[in-house]
């Protein structure tokens, strides 16, 4: 009979047992964790019922205050294609650039996703995406880009499901259905519209793999933005091609060497003002969901006036003078916008210097100055004296270095003098300068400081543009609009706009005053490279330290029209101030525009009263 041994004569479990027992049990209780997490994550999945159902997106058309087409956005969504529609071009383009092994894997590349791992760990950031195209269709289907544990799970649950539901060639025709290829298209069917005015059976080797390369930064890589760089991208993707064997290295080079001819639908500058628009749109209709017609206040003719003269004058002397872009905004006295321009081009960049940049627009910010000063009782022909200055610690010198002695204050706008700006800014006080910037549709951040009286707090030139416009319309609270009317399909009206009561915010005989002043800044003063004969001239010119930026804002009865001049990364241009390019750019459009305004006079003046009427009509469409 054998007897139990004693626990004294018991051999204790070895290290490498105890670390297999707690291994496993480790390894149990994460195997749980991961299901109770996958199973929570999975009742939140989004619904999947509707896949297939792409639906129309709004198409909207814009026109201009005459009912002259401008533009159209967004496309009819139509039936989806199916796989079978596709060349196997685009196909092969598509996979080669974006998922080698999509026709293999089962929604999770382990090979890609390991070589994208130890590419990013060697660059020390992301440079490589392991996601497969099944997981980009889950993410573009049915989940929001957020960076987050739970997204990426739901999102490999849903490539899974995916696989499981769907052929290779469904999931394929669904990704490109849906997918953003820049510019506004969604879907290839639109890319191919958008950007080579053909449908996607007819695609060329060189197109489909400029499409193909899109994929990996739409807004970047759009031709229409960027062509050289869609070009570059559509190289590299003819490399992946031949790497893989869809394409021989002879086939490679001839496509390479193929020009691919890119649609531009409508004028360059005519996009910035398209862009706007449909910025302001959801706050009169909210978010368009049926097709739409967007009557806008744009006159197609002085657009495309605008974009010349811009074009015309930075071309010839742009390198020169180290300047590298312009900004325009034409409005009529009522706030109506004519014409923008945001930049030199929209192919090479889309940011809209006439709105979204903020400058500081040295002189050109005087006349609000005066005008609050005129409030308080200043008059044109007050003396002062043009001598160094201080306030404070702080002293403000002249542009040209030099002082003239008593001088009237008319004159002291007209050459801009900056000793007498910061005097007249001083005695009115600058919480009042504030405050009528403010009445002048101002909305920048500004300052009680002394240097207010120069400038030196920026704005944007819409808003510069729309202050002015009160001097053009005598002293008349001014709004700029861009949209007049919306209108769906049906003929429905879904929003008209009701011209407010114009409130004065400046009584007329100050307004009078200070457009006298103003006309004698491009008679006398700074702004002279302005002037056209025979046309009634009121303006400023403005130039902002180191000769970073530089403006140029005149009105005639009927125009008010700002012009911008500068870099986008603030260096300073060689000496380019207000009264040189800006001026020259205003002067090369209201040439054109001349007939438009001769009979107009600004505020103060008369003109004859059919004349007149029949110009107010055809402005302000009244």
């Amino acid at each position: 009979m054998s007897q139990s041994p004693s626990p004294e004569t018991q051999t204790p479990p070895s290290r490498l047992g105890r670390w297999l027992y707690w291994g496993l049990v480790g390894a149990i209780w994460a195997t749980i964790g991961v299901a109770v997490l996958v199973f929570i994550y999975a009742l939140d999945l989004p619904d999947t019922d509707e896949l297939w159902k792409i639906g129309p997106k709004a198409e909207l058309s814009l026109y201009a205050a005459e009912d002259e087409l401008i533009a159209r956005r967004g496309r009819r969504g139509g039936q989806p294609l199916q796989y079978k529609d596709f060349p196997p071009a685009l196909v092969q383009a598509v996979t080669a650039i974006e998922d080698r092994r999509f026709f293999s894997h089962f929604g999770l590349d382990p090979r890609g996703l390991l070589r994208a791992l130890t590419a990013n760990i060697w660059a020390g950031r992301t440079v490589q995406g392991g996601s497969t195209l099944t997981q980009q269709l889950a993410k573009n289907v049915f989940l929001t880009p957020e960076r987050t544990y739970k997204r990426k799970i739901q999102e490999l649950l849903l490539a899974f499901w995916l696989e499981a539901q769907f052929t290779k060639q469904d999931l394929l025709a669904l990704y490109l259905n849906r997918v953003y290829f820049g510019a506004g298209a969604y879907g290839v069917q639109a890319a191919a519209e958008t950007y080579f005015n053909r449908p996607v059976q007819s695609l060329s080797l060189g197109e489909a793999a400029m499409l193909a390369g899109l994929l990996k930064a739409p807004s970047r890589y759009a031709p229409t933005r960027n062509p050289e760089a869609a070009r570059a991208r559509a190289m590299v993707v003819l490399g992946a091609m031949r790497e893989v064997g869809h394409i021989s290295e002879a086939q490679a080079v001839a496509v390479a060497g193929e020009p691919v001819s890119i649609v531009n639908r409508s004028s360059d500058a005519a996009h910035y003002a398209v862009d706007w628009t449909l910025d302001q749109l959801p706050d009169f209709v909210g978010r368009p969901r049926a097709d739409l017609d967007i009557i806008t206040t744009l006159d197609p003719r002085l657009q495309l006036a605008a974009e010349r003269s811009i074009k015309s004058v930075l071309n010839q002397y742009g390198d020169a003078r180290n300047a590298s872009q312009a900004a325009m905004v034409v409005m009529s006295p009522d706030g109506a916008i004519r014409a923008m321009v945001g930049g030199k081009s929209y192919a090479q960049s889309t940011f809209n210097r006439a709105t979204m940049a903020k400058r500081q627009p040295g002189s050109s910010f005087k006349p609000i100055v005066y005008l609050a000063a005129l409030e308080n009782g200043l008059t044109p022909s007050q003396i002062y004296e043009d001598a160094p200055i201080s306030v404070g610690q702080w002293q403000p010198r002249n542009y040209t270095q030099k002082y003239l002695g008593a001088i009237s204050a008319q004159t002291a706008l007209a050459k801009s003098i900056n000793t007498v700006a910061v005097q007249v800014s001083e005695e009115t006080g600058r919480e009042k300068v504030i405050d009528m910037a403010r009445r002048l549709g101002i909305r920048a951040r500004l300052r009680p400081h002394p240097s207010l009286a120069l400038g030196a707090f920026e704005v944007t030139l819409l808003e510069l543009t729309a202050a002015y416009a009160h001097f053009a319309n005598g002293g008349k609270q001014t709004l700029p609009h861009i949209i007049s009317e919306v209108i769906t399909s049906s003929g429905q009206v879904l929003y008209q706009r009701n011209a407010p009561k114009a409130l004065p915010v400046v009584a007329p005989h100050h307004i009078g005053t200070l457009n006298e002043m103003l006309r004698s800044a491009v008679t006398q003063g700074t702004g002279q490279r302005a002037q056209i004969k025979n046309l009634d001239i009121a303006g400023k010119t403005g130039t902002s330290q180191n000769w970073r930026d530089a403006w140029f804002v005149g009105y005639t009865g009927a125009l008010v029209v700002g012009v911008w001049v500068g870099n986008d990364d603030n260096s300073a241009m060689a000496r380019v101030s207000g009264g040189g390019l800006p001026a020259q750019i205003w002067r090369d459009f209201m040439v054109g525009q001349k007939s438009l305004s001769a009979e107009v006079v600004l505020p103060g003046g008369e003109a004859p009263k059919g004349v007149l009427r029949g110009l107010l009509r055809r402005f302000f469409g009244g």
